[in-house]
């Protein structure tokens, strides 16, 4: 999960969660309202790109596409805007159901959803939390369309940060909604991008 390391403040939140707002240069949605912060999530898949650029063991801490998201992708938000984006500190943990390290937590800007993040925001049928069968790689409830998403239109995979069955394997969320806990090879260049982030409130 994740925590704000800005101070707490408590006006009141002019979002509702659900809710479709505009921010810079696409669309979000309000997932949580704490005091003086919303999280916010691309409503759709912004673009697409690998999770990092070579096949290899990595954690989101380490991965390329952290850097993108912390770097090139928060610098085209305008000064005003970068004012209202909070650092956040983002705890990685492992792979729930395979173990597989998430490496050290994080202080971002930007960053992506995890597995329990997903279960939280989008849905809970309580398969997370069960015992994994070998043969099930993936959580696929009723709570799937939630988590569809679109790229130019059509449905879209998309990243999570969390590790998926090994350290160069990123868990995703399939088109179809399904939560892939075992994951993509991370030098996949066909995943799409939520980012996501903690918002000021006005």
């Amino acid at each position: 999960m994740y925590e704000s390391i800005i101070e707490k403040t408590s006006p009141s939140a002019p979002y509702k969660v659900g809710e479709i707002i505009s921010f810079g240069f696409c669309d979000w949605k309000v997932l949580e309202i704490y005091q003086n912060r919303t999280l916010i999530i691309s409503n759709d898949v912004i673009e697409k790109c690998a999770y990092h650029v070579g096949r290899q063991d990595v954690t989101w801490q380490t991965c390329s596409l952290r850097k993108y998201l912390n770097g090139e992708f928060y610098n085209r938000f305008s000064n005003a805007d970068k004012m209202r984006i909070l650092e956040t500190k983002v705890i990685n943990d492992k792979n729930p159901w395979f173990g597989t390290d998430g490496g050290k937590n994080t202080d971002d800007n930007i960053f992506l959803l995890s597995i329990e993040e997903v279960v939280k925001f989008f849905g809970d049928s309580g398969q997370l939390r069960g015992k994994n069968p070998n043969s099930k790689l993936f959580i696929n409830d009723q709570y799937k369309a939630k988590r569809i998403a679109k790229f130019a239109g059509m449905g879209s995979w998309w990243w999570l940060r969390s590790p998926g069955l090994r350290s160069r394997i990123a868990a995703n969320i399939f088109a179809g909604g399904a939560v892939h806990v075992s994951g993509h090879y991370v030098d996949n260049g066909f995943g799409g991008i939520r980012p996501v982030l903690y918002l000021r409130n006005p």
